[in-house]
């Protein structure tokens, strides 16, 4: 079973920056895709970032790209989000995700590749 355990959320005030951490528990993290999503009240679940095993292939969604850096430490079987500028429409909450069945060198946009989740963790951005 793997758990996944986000941490780095909270309240900061618009553009500030934070960065989510995701520790995961097994010893094959290295081969599991990787990807942060986020919910907003009402809306639905969408990814933010996500990440190959091998940390070599990457993607953003649009709302994303230039602002947030997702990056993982296999050796520490932790991946990180950095989000920079924060602005009112980032408040969510934000959940880490792994895709075992990506292997090593693939990721996915959709939530429905990824098998396990952490508990999410909150981010408010004040304006």
């Amino acid at each position: 079973q793997v758990q996944l355990v986000e941490s780095g959320g909270g309240l900061v005030q618009a553009g500030g920056s934070l960065r989510l951490s995701c520790a995961v528990s097994g010893r094959t993290f290295s081969r599991y895709a990787m990807g942060w999503f986020r919910q907003a009240p009402g809306k639905e679940r969408e990814i933010v970032a996500a990440i190959s095993g091998t940390g070599g292939i990457t993607y953003y969604a649009d709302s994303a790209t230039g602002q947030f850096t997702i990056s993982r430490d296999n050796a520490k079987n932790t991946v990180y989000l950095q989000m920079n500028s924060l602005k009112s429409e980032d408040t969510a909450v934000y959940y880490c995700a792994a895709a075992p069945k990506l292997g090593m060198t693939r990721i996915s946009r959709s939530r429905y590749e990824y098998d396990y989740w952490g508990q999410g963790t909150q981010v408010t951005v004040s304006s």
